[in-house]
This record gives C-alpha cells, sequence and structure tokens, in this order.
C-alpha cells in the first residue's frame, strides 16, 4: 500500500546534535530515531519481502534533511561500473531517494549514490511516467553523501540542503520511496510496495513522512556561476585558422519558496556532450535530446504540450540554431537569457522563458526574441490542466531574403490525465498558431489514452494536424494530417528461474490526409511478441506489414547524387525484426537486433549491435556497429550505409573524467572525434578540454574542421 492516500505516517524527527557525514551511522543522533524497513521485491517478483533487507532513518535540522540507508547483503562484491556522477542505477549496486516535497504525485527531486559514493540527481516530471523522457539527469545541484561498507552490507549517509529543493512554506508533510538495486543479484527492491508493471521511480507509489514540526521557509542562496571559454579552431575547407576568447554566467535566484530564477549572459556550450549520430531512414527529421543545462531545470513546464513525438509545440534546442542562406543548420549565439520556473502555491505551477539571440548578417540571420509562457493547474489527484503561450518574433531590422515570417505563436491548452494509482494515463490538447499571412487550418488537436495493469495494457492516440500550423519553436514532422493509432498487450508472468514474463502486443496505425478526400498516406499493422528473463535480458520479435504513399520524392541513401523512389507511388512492403539485449549488468554486454524483408518497392536487411564491457570502476567503453543494405530495382538507387561509432569513458576519480566518441557515418560522409577531459574542482565547477576532429569520409579521410576548446566554471553561493 501507498498510494496517495496516506497511509500510517512515518515522523521525521527534527535534532539539534551534530552529524558527521562519513557512511558511519554510530553519531548520537542517529539513535534518537527508530529504523524503517520492510522493504519489498520490485523484481524479479513484487508480493514478496526482500531477502537482503534495508534500514532507513530520517532527521531534520534547520537547514538540512539527513537520510541513513542501510543496505544489509551476505555478499561483498559490488558493482560499481564508473565513478562519474549521474550513473544508471539499474547496473549499479545503488541507493535511491525519491522527495515528492508537494505531495502532488507529479514532479519530484531524486538524489541516489552507489557502493562508492558516486552521486547522482535528478528531476521527476509528469509522475515519473515514461522513463527516460520524466527523467531529467542532467540536473545538478549541491548535496552530500558518504558511503561505508561493512561485513554485511554498505551504509548511506545522506545530507541534502533544504536549501536546494522547492517545497511549500512551513511543510509538515511529504511524500517519500526509496529503492534500492542488487544487480549482481538481478534483485531491486522498494520501501513502497510497487506493481512491477508499474516504473520503480515513478510518483503514484509512495509512502507519507511528517515533520515534527513545520519546516519554514526555504533560505536558498543566490548562485552565481560565471564562466571563461577560449577555443582555437581551423577550417580546412576556406583554409583559415582563429582564436577567441569569452566571458558570460549564470545566475539562479530563489523567488519564494517554490519559485527559482535562472539567468544567463553570453551563454557557452562547448563543454556539452555530442549527439550520437544516427541512419535516419525515414522521411522526417528526428528530435535529439536537450543537453544544454540552462533549459534543463523544471523543464516539462515548458516542452510537455502536445505530442513529443510529432507535434511538439516548444522543444527548447530551436533556441541557438538557425538555418543560413544554404538552408544549412548552425549556431546562432543567444545574447541573454532568462527563465522563471516553479511553484506558485500548492497547485499551480508557473513557467516563463525569455531569450534574445544575435543577428547573424554573414549567413543572413535575422536577431529573434524567443518567449514561453506556461501554466499547470493540478486537478483532481494526479492530472493537471496546462496553458502554453510561444512566440518568436523577429527583432531590429530584417533586410535578410529568407522564408522567415516577422512572427510566429502558438497558443494551447492540455489536460494531462494520471490516476491515483496509475492504471490511466492520457493527454488532449489544442493548439492553435499564429502568422502573419496564415490564420485558417493552423491548428493542432490530439487525443491520448493508456490503460495498464498487472496483464493488460491498451493505449489510443489519434491528432489532427492542419496544413497551415507552425511552431518555429517546437517539434512537428508534418502538418495537415489525421493520425490514429491503436495497441493492445497481454503479459503472461510465469513462476520460473528463467522467464519472467511473456508479452504479445498488437499495434495498427494509419495516417490520412483530410484536405486531399483523406488521402492514405500511411497504413501499419505489427504484432509484437517479448519475452523478459529473469537474469533480466530480453528477446523481441516483430512482424509489420506496412502501406506508404508517397506525397513527394523520397530518398532513403540521403546522397545528393542517387535516385529517389518518386511521389504519386504506393508501396506495399513486410519485414521481420528480431532483438535480444543481454544482462547489462554483466561486465561484458550486448545488444543486437537485425529486420529483414521488403523496404518500399525493393528489399532492405539491417543490423544494429553494440558490445560494451567495463573494467570498474574506472572504465567502460562501447562498440556500436549498425549496418543497412538497401536494394531497389532499377534506375533507383541501392547501397550500403555504415555507422561506427566506438565511446571511451575513463574515470580516474570521483573528479576526473576523460571520454572520448569517434562516429563515423556512411550517411552523412563523416568521420567525427570528439573528446573531452573534465575535472571537477569544487562542487559544482568545473574545467573542460573539449578537442573536436571533423573529416570528409568518402574514398579518403579528408581533414573539415579541427578545434581545441576549454572551458572554466565556477559555482559560488552568496
Amino acid at each position: 500500500m501507498s498510494q496517495l492516500a496516506f497511509c500510517q505516517q512515518v515522523i521525521i524527527k527534527h535534532t539539534e546534535l551534530p552529524i558527521k557525514i562519513d557512511g558511519d551511522p554510530s553519531d548520537e543522533a542517529w539513535s534518537e530515531t527508530e529504523n524503517e524497513s520492510s522493504f519489498w521485491e520490485f523484481f524479479p517478483s513484487d508480493t514478496i519481502k526482500a531477502v537482503q533487507q534495508t534500514r532507513v532513518k530520517f532527521l531534520f535540522d534547520d537547514t538540512y534533511l539527513y537520510v541513513l540507508i542501510i543496505a544489509e547483503a551476505d555478499y561483498d562484491e559490488f558493482i560499481t561500473p564508473s565513478l562519474r556522477r549521474d550513473f544508471s542505477s539499474r547496473d549499479n549496486d545503488s541507493v535511491t531517494l525519491v522527495l515528492d516535497t508537494f505531495n502532488d504525485g507529479t514532479n519530484a527531486f531524486l538524489f541516489g549514490t552507489n557502493a562508492e559514493g558516486v552521486k547522482r540527481e535528478a528531476l521527476i516530471s509528469n509522475g515519473g511516467n515514461n522513463f527516460p523522457r520524466d527523467f531529467n539527469l542532467s540536473w545538478d545541484t549541491k548535496w552530500d553523501v558518504e558511503v561505508k561498507k561493512f561485513d554485511g552490507g554498505y551504509s548511506t549517509e545522506m545530507r541534502i540542503p533544504l536549501s536546494s529543493i522547492r517545497y511549500a512554506e512551513n511543510s509538515t508533510d511529504w511524500r517519500i520511496n526509496i529503492y534500492r538495486t542488487e544487480t549482481k543479484q538481478n534483485i531491486r527492491s522498494t520501501w513502497t510496495n510497487i506493481p512491477r508493471n508499474q516504473i520503480i521511480a515513478g510518483l503514484a507509489y509512495m509512502k507519507s513522512v511528517q515533520f515534527e514540526k513545520p519546516l519554514g521557509k526555504s533560505k536558498a542562496p543566490i548562485a552565481l556561476i560565471p564562466y571563461s571559454s577560449g577555443i582555437v579552431s581551423k577550417d580546412f575547407d576556406q583554409d583559415q585558422t582563429s582564436a577567441s576568447l569569452s566571458f558570460g554566467g549564470d545566475a539562479k535566484v530563489s523567488i519564494g519558496n517554490g519559485m527559482v530564477l535562472d539567468l544567463t549572459l553570453n551563454p557557452d556550450f562547448s563543454q556539452v556532450e555530442v549527439d550520437d549520430q544516427i541512419i535516419n531512414l525515414t522521411r522526417f527529421e528526428v528530435r535529439l535530446p536537450e543537453k544544454r543545462q540552462f533549459f534543463i531545470q523544471n523543464k516539462d513546464l515548458f516542452d510537455n504540450f502536445g505530442d513529443q513525438r510529432s507535434s511538439q509545440a516548444f522543444f527548447s534546442r530551436r533556441i541557438g540554431v538557425a538555418k543560413d542562406r544554404d538552408g544549412n543548420t548552425i549556431e546562432n549565439k543567444i545574447i541573454a537569457g532568462a527563465r522563471l520556473s516553479g511553484k506558485v502555491n500548492q497547485n499551480l505551477r508557473l513557467g516563463f522563458l525569455n531569450m534574445q539571440t544575435e543577428e547573424d548578417r554573414t549567413n543572413g540571420i535575422a536577431a529573434n526574441n524567443n518567449t514561453v509562457l506556461s501554466l499547470q493547474q493540478k486537478m483532481f489527484s494526479r492530472s493537471y490542466l496546462g496553458f502554453v503561450f510561444i512566440n518568436r518574433q523577429q527583432t531590429g531590422e530584417n533586410n535578410f531574403t529568407t522564408d522567415q515570417e516577422e512572427f510566429n505563436r502558438v497558443v494551447g491548452l492540455d489536460y494531462v490525465l494520471a490516476s491515483k494509482e496509475n492504471k490511466w494515463t492520457g493527454r488532449s490538447y489544442i493548439h492553435q498558431s499564429f502568422l502573419p499571412t496564415k490564420s485558417e487550418d493552423a491548428y493542432s488537436a490530439g487525443l491520448r489514452l493508456e490503460y495498464n495493469t498487472r496483464k493488460h495494457n491498451a493505449s489510443y492516440s489519434g491528432s489532427l494536424i492542419g496544413d497551415n500550423y507552425q511552431t518555429d519553436l517546437g517539434f512537428l514532422q508534418r502538418s495537415g494530417i489525421e493520425r490514429h493509432f491503436l495497441r493492445y498487450g497481454y503479459r503472461f508472468w510465469f513462476d520460473s528461474k528463467i522467464f519472467q514474463s511473456l508479452q504479445l502486443s498488437q499495434f495498427v496505425y494509419y495516417i490520412d490526409k483530410p484536405t486531399l478526400d483523406n488521402l492514405v498516406t500511411d497504413r501499419s499493422l505489427s504484432t509484437r511478441g517479448e519475452i523478459s528473463f529473469m537474469n533480466q535480458s530480453q528477446f523481441r520479435f516483430e512482424y509489420n506489414r506496412r502501406f506508404t504513399y508517397l506525397t513527394s520524392d523520397f530518398n532513403p541513401l540521403g546522397s545528393d547524387t542517387a535516385v529517389g523512389l518518386p511521389a504519386d507511388e504506393s508501396y506495399y512492403y513486410n519485414n521481420l525484426q528480431f532483438s535480444y539485449n543481454s544482462n547489462f549488468s554483466g561486465a561484458l554486454n550486448y545488444q543486437f537486433e537485425t529486420s529483414f524483408g521488403e523496404f518500399y518497392n525493393g528489399s532492405k536487411f539491417s543490423i544494429q549491435s553494440q558490445i560494451g564491457v567495463r573494467l570498474q570502476p574506472r572504465f567502460k567503453g562501447s562498440l556500436r556497429i549498425n549496418y543497412d543494405n538497401i536494394v531497389l530495382p532499377a534506375p533507383y538507387t541501392s547501397g550500403k550505409l555504415w555507422l561506427i561509432g566506438p565511446k571511451f569513458d575513463l574515470t580516474l576519480s570521483k573528479k576526473f573524467f576523460w571520454n572520448t566518441f569517434i562516429q563515423y557515418s556512411s550517411q552523412s560522409e563523416n568521420l567525427g572525434i570528439n573528446s573531452r577531459i573534465q575535472w571537477r574542482f569544487a562542487p559544482l565547477s568545473d574545467f573542460y578540454i573539449v578537442y573536436n576532429d571533423n573529416y570528409y569520409a568518402t574514398t579518403t579521410f579528408v581533414p573539415k574542421v579541427r578545434s581545441l576548446t576549454f572551458k572554466l566554471t565556477y559555482w559560488l553561493n552568496i
């Protein structure tokens, strides 16, 4: 039990005694409070108490929340693949604390550590119903943790500043859960009994805790984060060498207990991890994740509108990039920005974002002001009604011959459903865009509803997007369509030492063009089977029967010289797909997927594979190899596409990291090398050295651009 309805509460006592954060539970203060235990298994079973129990204690004073977690174990070998912050709990022996400080079952803070005392923290949004989309591991804050191993397990002491998290003034109770991963034993357990068809860090199932006295007003400091960076680069095409030095910074200012104001001046994102390259065999743009720290905290307030797969009203990666005169996507410098986000009161959240980008006359890019205003009003137990206003407005004179309108605005309403026990989730929305020249048929509307129980899971989604709907600051795959998707799945659970479950699913979807007499452009019928094993490996098979009507020419190889498939033609094609993921906790693990069959009017054979190795806790490496062999009848061009990406991650200590990522793509004819050294010389303060090298990868490797960058950031609380 543990849902939003409060069960018997755990009392968190106030203490005046000092607590030394060293992982040792012998401090006098801990003797003042009792153990909380009785952890339940989540995997492989969810109906029994955990064999290896976990004991928990809580205390607080006027400044900190203290948490003591003692993880019992009848073994002494713990899995810790890396010393890098923000690790994945699935392949680490670890404990994780989840704090729902506003008791809304929608948003929470996550703090975790592994057996080596490495930190991870995250923000959870949307009830934590979708992993990894609702979990933001890029969020950082200051807190302390130490771990001490002993004969029979390990103990963890956490000290979390109350100023690092948000909560209602004079709070007396929160909702909390703690979960534990025993990697080698393939066991996960939780303080709250959670059905295994749910997500372990989801917010529907938590315990209520009550503070011995109200917490009072948050005393969050003002954080100043100045930076300096420099770059030396060479453009081999232009035979030009350049060097530059820049300065800027961020600031974080708390507004009351629930709001934070983020400010940035001349932001620099040179240290951000490079994107994974992909082979795109679809007709549409692919959405890549946001990795820039400024856009991270409370980002669900801004980007959780519409359908993230096909019609997302706001997508922060649009800010700071633009198209030049030749249609190429390039960086567009951000001058400054401000963002206010958080809780106005117990039930209302507010988000406001404003950023100004720079005019670039060389590349024909106008200056723009970018604004987002959003509100979320809680309704019922865990649902909410959201409002969003988005505006991209050109500033200054625009004498450039581009197709960008003077402004683009979007107004929308979203209702997000999450039932008390998370059986029902969903969303409905309607958005309207505004342009100087287009006002009719400029809407996007949709409905999604999902049902999830131990045995049954089903979902329906539908959307209608007008021909003239446009969101310059959002993600829109295509307009002028009506889309329907239906899925049903049934799970079989086994009482076995080998098999955990079998899920059989059926998928149906179609897309048509309402303004073209409901011309059907896409239709698919898919059957899938998924076997989950007790060692956490997984096997999946899938059969797809597809129909596509091309409304424009399509070149699947992506080459300028290739002869693509013609428009106004219908294609029926089938394919089979098999995949296997090994136990990801092993020192050697791998993923393999193959598909083969018809592809439009030809055939395609594909392999996607990745092998990973760890030499804990200092080294993790992986090698990704993707291969696609596309055979089309003459006169259309056939071809073979390769994507090869080795990645190396060396963690010399908890403060010094070196990772290198090499990517070769035959589709983009590019070989890229990104090597990054990071030294965390103080809490949340870093020095980076980043080496980038790019080559034309055709018959020979010819250098394109090479650069060496440094960046120094320092987090100062005042």
